[in-house]
């Protein structure tokens, strides 16, 4: 046995994040070894705290400490159109731009039949009520390209044919500095498919 059972377990706790394998998990493991108690202590509560204090906000799903965020509770913010992503983290991608001024809808995941994730599984039913309920025209599909991605969209693009609004999504396709040669075939079909008028 290499490692001690409690060392073990720790190495563990590091390897179900994502993107860590075992050779990060075990660095990971040997850092918090390494620090002086009240680091490690500091640390904990510090997770502790963002577990308690974060949820999800009650009209768009995305992560906050209050009720309702502040994209949503921001006055300036343009409520006619929904931008729906997958994950909190696409939220953040987006407002970098500095070139969306609508709200947005986070769905926590794709349907993926392969993961047993169903529609029932990620919030689709909440972001169906928005559209019943505001005074929304478009929804926007910022999902990724993925098999799953794509099913979720085509799935929500049928649900919200009956609410008689615009339904579009976000082209894809070459990276601005990239070279053709290098782009996949579905990369350059998405790119030719999302063209617009200069």
């Amino acid at each position: 046995m290499l490692y001690t059972q409690s060392f073990s377990k720790l190495i563990d706790v590091f390897r179900k994040m994502p993107g860590v394998g075992n050779k990060s998990a075990v660095r990971m493991a040997y850092y918090i070894l390494s620090l002086p108690k009240e680091e490690v202590d500091d640390m904990i509560a510090t997770i502790c705290a963002a577990k308690e204090k974060i949820g999800y906000c009650s009209i768009c799903q995305n992560t906050t400490e209050q009720d309702v965020c502040e994209i949503c509770s921001n006055p300036k913010r343009d409520k006619s159109v929904i931008c729906v992503v997958e994950q909190p983290k696409d939220v953040v991608a987006l407002e970098k731009t500095r070139e969306y001024y609508g709200t947005y809808h986070v769905l926590h995941g794709c349907i993926s039949p392969m993961d047993s994730i169903g529609p029932e599984d990620i919030k689709i039913k909440e972001l169906l009520a928005r559209v019943a309920d505001e005074e929304v025209k478009e929804v926007i599909m910022a999902i990724s390209p993925s098999i799953e991605g794509e099913a979720t969209t085509m799935y929500i693009s049928r649900l919200l044919k009956p609410f008689d609004i615009k339904v579009t999504r976000i082209a894809y396709g070459i990276p601005v500095g990239g070279d053709l040669e290098y782009a996949d075939q579905v990369t350059l079909a998405k790119a030719i498919e999302g063209r617009r008028e200069i």
